[in-house]
């Protein structure tokens, strides 16, 4: 899709936030925090399917784009954070501006689908 072309801004996605709680014996564990709701276009782009020990892995990729916000903004994706669409995840690898006036963002993310 052209970055000139306008977007479909459709899809209701919650932004989730990593936080890392201590476990009590030296390691942590890793629970996810929403951030809030966003609208965004959701196009698929390339997948495959991955093997991993006791079976595969289907790993999609899309393309999530939504209206851009300003740098440091809590709502603004980064990677390493993640959208929920109700019990679909999308991990979020990159976060780039897709057009020069800087209206929208595009986010490279993944999502893992276990057959």
């Amino acid at each position: 899709m052209s970055a000139a072309l306008p977007r479909q801004i459709n899809r209701r996605l919650v932004l989730e936030d990593p936080q890392r709680q201590s476990d009590g014996a030296g390691g942590y564990s890793e629970t996810w925090t929403g951030l809030g709701a966003l609208w965004a276009e959701v196009v698929a782009l390339t997948g495959r399917t991955s093997g991993q020990e006791g079976g595969s892995l289907a790993l999609q990729r899309y393309r999530i784009s939504l209206r851009a916000t300003p740098e440091g903004s809590l709502s603004r994706p980064r990677p390493g954070q993640r959208f929920r669409a109700s019990d679909r995840l999308f991990r979020i690898e990159t976060v780039s501006e897709a057009d020069a006036q800087g209206r929208y963002l595009d986010c490279r993310c993944v999502e893992e689908v276990a057959p």
